[in-house]
């Protein structure tokens, strides 16, 4: 079914976040390396941008490498590390005007990756048709664990009383605090997890899990999940009648 053509257009997630899983087994199954499959997967990310970008999707954010990824075996995590510097086309951002950010444990990269990906986030800031972000040696552990550390020091110091830390206090210490919590979260790849990714901002989005490996997540998959999600009401803990008398 061609999905790109029941896409409500006044109703596109203005946040979509990618569990992207798969490559490997993408590569298994055509008797391929590991690297082949990631190479596959970063060929798919250049074209789910550009296909983002023309439904109108204002904020997508990739999961591409989390903490746990650093455990995997050295030599598939340098082969990643040498993909990622290479996957950072500038020209691709400035000619769509899309801006590029990242989030996680910095201080584990390589040198010339996280020198790369401070450049890119540097030239790309003004571009504002659509924001794409790498959560990159990234989990949720990890950045509420630094929001925690953050809100205790300046408890510590007097800027911050106990008696006012609540949700809007520790969101603005995360390090999505840029950008809006994502109404649509997908993963590929069959597994039914979120894997320590948005924790804390995934309390009210809406979940679409596929069989799809992510080297075959094309458009008409991604128009099929924003589809998916039109099709849903977001209630936010309230009744269906409420949600409909407020419309």
């Amino acid at each position: 079914m061609n999905y790109t053509e029941k896409i409500d257009k006044n109703n596109i997630p203005q946040h979509i976040a990618i569990i992207m899983d798969g490559n490997g087994r993408w590569a298994k199954q055509r008797g391929k390396e590991r690297s082949e499959g990631h190479q596959a997967g970063a060929a798919t990310v250049r074209q789910l941008v550009e296909n983002a970008l023309k439904l109108g999707v204002r904020y997508l954010t990739l999961y591409t490498f989390s903490t746990e990824n650093w455990n995997r075996p050295q030599a598939e995590v340098a082969a990643l590390m040498v993909l990622l510097f290479e996957s950072i086309e500038e020209e691709i951002f400035m000619k769509n005007n899309v801006s590029f950010r990242v989030i996680g444990d910095m201080s584990k990269l390589p040198p010339k990756v996280y020198e790369r990906l401070q450049a890119c986030e540097q030239r790309t800031a003004s571009n504002d048709s659509m924001t794409l972000v790498l959560a990159l040696s990234y989990s949720s552990k990890w950045e509420i664990t630094e929001a925690v550390r953050n809100i205790a020091s300046k408890v510590g110091n007097g800027t911050l009383k106990i008696e006012d830390i609540d949700d809007a206090t520790i969101s603005s210490e995360l390090a999505t605090n840029f950008m809006p919590d994502p109404d649509l979260l997908i993963r590929t790849g069959k597994e039914q997890r979120l894997s320590n990714f948005l924790l804390w901002q995934c309390a009210y989005s809406e979940f679409y899990f596929t069989e799809v490996l992510w080297p075959d997540f094309d458009n008409n998959e991604l128009c099929k999940a924003v589809y998916d999600y039109q099709q849903r009401q977001r209630r936010y803990g309230k009744t269906g009648e409420q949600v409909e008398q407020a419309q």
